[in-house]
């Protein structure tokens, strides 16, 4: 069983995980990569199915719900903008009140009944309005209104509450499976499930991609949003599978209240003078012996007291009123209670500097399409290529790198750096950024040559030119992506795992707000009263998106220098505070117990 130590007038306790029961759980039966194996299964199947609506929703919107399409890409805007901000609210249901498992199950089957509601409503005519083509009758089809947009959103929108309450607790349950801070072996193995999470991402895109996307333009809609429906049940069935093997982290209440209790309790206490002398804070001898009324609450790491954001300190001071009672939470604060809003303060330039990179992100799903769309499609004499299709082929090779990269660079660079990830999640990122920087140089030399070629020349060229981009793009993900999650999961925030990694999912949306507010700052720039701006023509032909990507190319550059300044910055911060859990020697000097394996 998994260990659990209380003394005498202590609580002193390592990192408590229960069973399927609610009972402590045994590290030789539950967790390790056999029960992550399942949490992966939901993932693969999930991002599947949420894939295959996502990159195809705005045909369904234009062809049968006739929306005009300035209001048909708003939709699908809005949707994948609401899928993950509402990442942050399955996080804080499952850190506060339900955990990983209950969450993940409960709105699981929410969002498969938005699937099945799509498809009921894509194969019965009467949910829909008249068929029309709006191609060559736009202005005489009948939008859809009334009781048929009500199910139309309904559905799509209950898709997007259960997809995002799953999609950060995937991550961190999977993650929960592994007792990285007491066990250098687990260690490692979370580094291999993380890459493993992101092989299972690739697999669901690429096959969402490719084959189901395929299935909704052959065989219709209906079949198309039936399918994701088996797939989203497939990966319920693979989270209640592994039911038995898994170690759940209990809830541990509301995840704001301790945060609110430091900002309000600083702020009351605002003229207080911070002590030269940091041990004289309250909860600074946290661990005194075995006779003492010292607490250490579960899951919760000892952190050392940092000078950053010194006004916060003044949570801790113990204000002598002569009253001998224990003061309420709302009125003194630990310093490890306040070293952990530290940490989450801290963790914020990180964040905001994957926000440009996710506006890459953004122009690989939409104008770097359109661009492909003005070239040559045909493979071969029968077979063209549909343009959005180009978004698989980062995942057609990230199958094979990923693997790759877990097999040989990781012990590679562990040998060399002494890290169990090979490299630090720091690392990651920035190698990350600065490899998206090159997908913008592609992508706008690519474009310069397309537009001189079709303007000048009189060709077209083949949709090939353009893979380099995604290429790129999709390496910079692999190192990006899973280093986000990574550095948010292992935080000393107690009990934040599901909402931290929900804090990453949030860095797309915003990614895309910032793609839009682009697009409209260039657009009003650089148009004047001869001719619009860079993007203001539907023509690619008349327009200078390769501008626009050079633009995005200098903007991904300067933020990795960005990036550089706010990690060297989080490091030397954070190196002093030395944030990694109790280890057991130290505890056992302390307590002046022995006994402690």
């Amino acid at each position: 069983m998994e260990r659990r130590h209380d003394y005498k007038g202590d609580n002193i306790s390592e990192e408590t995980t229960l069973d399927w029961r609610g009972k402590p759980s045994n590290s030789l039966k539950h967790g390790g990569m056999k029960a992550a194996a399942f949490v992966l299964g939901v993932q693969g199947f999930e991002i599947m199915a949420i894939a295959a609506v996502g990159n195809n929703l705005i045909t369904y919107v234009i062809n049968e719900m006739h929306f005009s399409l300035s209001k048909s890409a708003n939709v699908v805007t809005n949707f994948i903008g609401t899928v993950f901000l509402l990442a942050l609210l399955g996080g804080y249901l499952s850190d506060s009140y339900l955990g990983c498992f209950w969450t993940m199950l409960i709105f699981g089957f929410v969002e498969l009944s938005g699937f099945i509601l799509l498809s009921v409503q894509a194969h019965l005519p009467q949910l829909k309005p008249p068929n029309c083509n709006m191609v060559t009758d736009g202005e005489h089809c009948v939008e859809a209104k009334g009781f048929k947009a009500l199910i139309f959103f309904t559905a799509l929108y209950l898709v997007a509450l259960g997809s995002g309450c799953v999609k950060p607790n995937m991550i961190a349950h999977g993650a929960d499976q592994f007792n990285y801070q007491d066990n250098p072996k687990q260690s490692k193995q979370l580094s291999r499930y993380f890459n493993a999470a992101y092989f299972a991402f690739s697999m669901g895109e690429l096959i969402a991609l490719t084959v189901l996307v395929w299935v909704q333009t052959h065989s219709g809609m209906d079949l198309g949003f039936g399918i994701s429906a088996a797939a989203m049940a497939m990966g319920l069935i693979s989270l209640v599978g592994g039911t038995l093997l898994y170690r759940n982290k209990p809830p541990q209440g509301s995840i704001f209240t301790p945060m609110v209790q430091v900002f309000m309790t600083a702020f009351s206490k605002r003229k207080e003078v911070c002590p030269s002398d940091a041990r004289v804070l309250h909860g600074s001898h946290s661990i005194k012996g075995p006779n003492s009324n010292a607490t250490i609450s579960d899951d919760m790491a000892i952190l050392h007291h940092t000078n950053q954001f010194r006004f916060l300190d003044k949570a801790c001071i113990k204000v002598q009123d002569g009253n001998s009672t224990k003061e309420s939470p709302w009125k003194l604060c630990t310093v490890n209670q306040v070293e952990q809003v530290k940490i989450l303060i801290s963790v914020i330039p990180i964040f905001a500097c994957t926000i440009v990179f996710n506006t890459i992100l953004a122009q690989l799903q939409t104008f770097s399409v359109q661009q492909g769309s003005s070239m040559n499609t045909k493979l071969t004499k029968s077979f063209h290529i549909p343009p959005a299709s180009l978004q698989a082929i980062p995942y057609i090779m990230l199958i094979f790198l990923v693997p790759l990269y877990d097999t040989f660079f990781v012990p590679f660079a562990r040998k060399i750096t002494g890290h169990d990830s090979g490299v630090t999640p720091l690392q990651r990122i920035g190698l990350g950024l600065f490899v998206a920087t090159f997908s913008m140089v592609s992508a706008a030399l690519m474009e310069y040559k397309r537009r001189n070629a079709a303007v000048i020349l009189n060709k077209t060229l083949s949709i090939f030119w353009i893979t380099p981009q995604f290429l790129i793009f999709g390496v910079s993900e692999m190192f990006t992506a899973v280093g986000l999650i990574e550095f948010f999961y292992k935080q000393s925030v107690k009990g934040m795992q599901s909402f931290l990694t929900a804090i990453t999912y949030c860095s797309y949306s915003f990614g895309f707000y910032l793609s839009s507010v682009l697009v409209s700052l260039v657009n009003k720039i650089t148009s004047n009263s001869s001719h619009g701006g860079w993007l203001s023509d539907n023509n690619l032909n008349k327009d200078r998106l390769d501008l626009f990507y050079w633009l995005l190319a200098v903007l991904s550059f300067l933020n990795f220098f960005n990036y550089l300044f706010w990690a060297r910055w989080y490091s030397r911060n954070r190196s002093s505070s030395s944030s990694a859990t109790i280890q057991h020697d130290f505890i056992s000097k302390v307590t002046g117990d022995d006994t402690i394996a």
